[in-house]
């Protein structure tokens, strides 16, 4: 093809396509045959190849919905899957490729659009869709949907990050995550899609692995309580698993809402493979290598569903990059990584217990790798984050008989890396940890395991409670008043469902601990448990 070519063709396909659009006149086949033949045999072979015939849906293909993800300053990535049979091994597209359109609007009827095209679902990846928008304007909210077969999406909403350097007044960051179908239902999302955030930072456990069952134990109630509803297939291993499961949680309406309503900021923890997993280490007595083909098919199905770059492309059986989001001269955001390089937890594994491996010198919990990149450029915006699965204040989280421990899947039981990684942020001003994980309310102060209770913290914690993991929980439960008391830095602890909303300005950090009273039955009602306030310039916990 002679230089130019490829340009005029695309300009002639363009203007065609778009003469279809503004007529509401759909191609047939045979127009876009003579539409490829006539604009010139000198199209190559290999580009032929990669578009895909046009597929007669034998249901809605969008029932799994849209979502965006990963902004920057210049776009996001925009996210679809193919699935008019979401409950068939080929969702009902019979392992074709199908060719699907995207649009984007700065308005809600779409009517300029300022981004367009074509791309090709492949059912190698599930036939899900991720399209990664680079030319959109800074700090700016834009809509997009997807059109497939005559069928049309439900229009996403997005916003890009502002421009590095310039002055942000406000930042709103939704935080949620741990989302055990079973356990609940995900009420929680319909509150939180409507809190008009930048984006949300889901911390992990966006599936569970465990196969149906008819109760779970409540650690807030001390008994065991009927599940909610039951995951239709047995525990994950396959490929074909994993699948089942995403699309099952992804058919929830209210999750549906929240991925419409802004960006993604995704990320995995344990139950997206299996419970406690680390590394390449695998747990109990399955042998490795049969772990790690369960890892590679697990990684493989999240990437499917995630609303992520390409980067997060699963590449030797593993998935998901350490990822950076500024905003401005306000924010500079971390999301990191903390089960693909650490080392194996302590203790055996055992919650409450204490061991001298928590002081292991060769433990790793990020790795030297995203630790470097962790501190590079650090501390260079107001406010500083790190998004991040497992806790980091290191708690005394005994329970009897035992009578001092700690979570050895946390920070805690790290503390060698937990401290070094301190030591080097030492000098970044206003830090905030973003945590998941536990299931309930958190909010206190981090330190070195050797700094004085009374010294200043090095940074704030606050720890998101679950959307549904847990079911619903009694507030506050028996043993609150003794961890508090223990743990001088804690601040705040509360057992009950929900997310937060963090909003960031200049002079102070103001965190929403929202709850909803029930997840065992539609029509939750919405509350604020609690509210902290961390002025600019001080490590120190306000309750608002």
């Amino acid at each position: 093809m002679r230089q130019g070519e490829g340009t005029s063709l695309a300009v002639s396909i363009a203007a065609v396509l778009s003469l279809s659009r503004k007529t509401g006149k759909r191609l047939s086949m045979l127009d876009r045959r003579t539409l490829l033949a006539a604009a010139g045999a000198s199209l190559a072979a290999p580009a032929l190849a990669r578009l895909a015939a046009p597929v007669s849906f034998v249901d809605y293909p969008f029932q799994l919905g849209v979502a965006a993800g990963d902004p920057d300053h210049q776009g996001f990535v925009i996210w679809t899957r193919l699935a008019p049979r979401p409950g068939d091994p080929d969702r009902g597209l019979g392992g074709r490729p199908a060719e699907v359109r995207y649009e984007v609007s700065e308005s809600p009827d779409f009517a300029q659009l300022v981004a367009e095209g074509e791309t090709i679902a492949r059912p190698e990846l599930g036939h899900s869709v991720h399209v990664t928008l680079t030319t959109l304007r800074p700090d700016r909210v834009y809509h997009y949907r997807f059109i497939a077969g005559g069928e049309r999406s439900v229009a996403g909403r997005a916003r890009t990050l502002p421009a590095p350097g310039t002055e942000v007044a406000s930042v709103r960051l939704g935080v949620a995550g741990c989302q055990d179908y079973q356990s609940g239902l995900y009420t929680a999302y319909r509150h939180l899609a409507a809190e008009d955030c930048h984006a949300i930072f889901h911390y992990g456990d966006y599936i569970y692995e465990s196969g149906p069952r008819a109760a779970i134990f409540s650690w807030g109630l001390g008994q065991m309580v009927p599940t909610v509803r039951r995951h239709a297939g047995p525990e994950l291993f396959s490929l074909d698993d994993y699948r089942r499961r995403y699309t099952e949680v992804r058919l929830d309406l209210d999750l549906q809402e929240a991925h419409r309503s802004t960006a993604f900021l995704s990320s995995y923890d344990d139950h997206e493979v299996v419970n406690n997993w680390v590394s390449d280490i695998a747990p109990g007595d399955v042998p490795t290598d049969h772990f790690l083909l369960r890892r590679a098919a697990a990684m493989q199905a999240w990437y499917e569903f995630m609303p992520v770059r390409t980067e997060a492309f699963p590449r030797n059986g593993m998935s998901g990059p350490w990822r950076r989001f500024r905003f401005g001269r306000l924010l500079d955001a971390r999301l990191l990584n903390t089960r693909a390089f650490r080392t194996d937890q302590p203790c055996g594994d055992r919650f409450g217990s204490l061991c001298p491996e928590i002081r292991d010198p060769r433990a790793e919990v990020i790795g030297r790798a995203q630790e470097d990149w962790l501190v590079s450029g650090l501390g260079e915006t107001r406010w500083s984050a790190l998004l991040q699965q497992v806790m980091m204040m290191n708690l005394e989280r005994g329970r009897p008989p035992e009578p001092r421990g700690i979570n050895p899947d946390s920070w805690a039981g790290y503390l060698v890396p937990r401290d070094r990684l301190l030591g080097r942020l030492a000098r970044v001003p206003n830090l905030v940890v973003l945590t998941g994980d536990e299931h309930q309310h958190w909010a206190g102060e981090v330190r070195r395991s050797d700094a004085r209770p009374e010294s200043p913290a090095q940074a704030i914690e606050f720890v998101t409670t679950s959307i549904s993991s847990g079911s619903d929980g009694p507030g506050v439960r028996a043993e609150h008043q003794e961890i508090l008391a223990r743990n001088p830095g804690l601040a705040y602890i509360r057992d009950e469902r929900g997310y937060s909303v963090m909003t960031i300005t200049p002079d102070a950090w103001t965190a929403e601990m929202k709850v909803v009273d029930t997840v065992r039955s539609p029509g939750g009602r919405l509350s604020t448990a609690a509210t902290f306030r961390v002025p600019s310039g001080q490590s120190l916990l306000e309750r608002a």
